[in-house]
């Protein structure tokens, strides 16, 4: 449990508890993580998922990420999206690197969709680093209208 206690150079209070603090920390850090020399372990792109009366629409950010470079992957209702940004930057004799902050490496997103959609049906566009998913829904899955004799 965390105790409050007044810090010793203000008349403030901090939280003493380091495990606590470092939860709150890493809650406003970004989704991914860098390894050596900005390579990318982890990252998670950001993802919307839309429902309409026949379908699911996703749209996953994946900034940097050529449309070659993309695997998508629908197996025992997993949708899987996986992608790599490649390095671009060559490094000359007498350059020097100030600041590294793009990331590049690999990126995957798993989304458990169930049975309830039509795999022969999906689509999938990228344009402007974001890739869009089209799902349509099952026809079980479907509203149906039931008139009155």
């Amino acid at each position: 449990m965390s105790a409050l206690m007044p810090s010793p150079t203000n008349s403030g209070w901090t939280l003493v508890n380091d495990e606590l603090d470092n939860l709150l920390e890493g809650f406003f850090r970004p989704l991914r993580r860098r390894g050596e020399g900005g390579m990318a372990s982890g990252v998670v792109p950001a993802m919307d998922v839309t429902e309409r009366e026949n379908e699911y629409v996703i749209r996953m950010d994946m900034p940097g990420v050529k449309r070659e470079d993309i695997d998508i992957t629908l197996a025992e209702g997993v949708l899987t999206v996986t992608g790599e940004v490649k390095r671009q930057h060559e490094d000359k004799v007498g350059d020097r690197l100030i600041r590294e902050e793009r990331c590049y490496g690999k990126l995957s997103r798993s989304v458990r969709l169930g049975s309830h959609i039509d795999e022969k049906k999906v689509s999938a566009n990228y344009k402007d680093g974001v890739l869009e998913l089209t799902l349509p829904k099952a026809e079980e899955m479907k509203p149906k209208k039931i008139a009155i004799n």
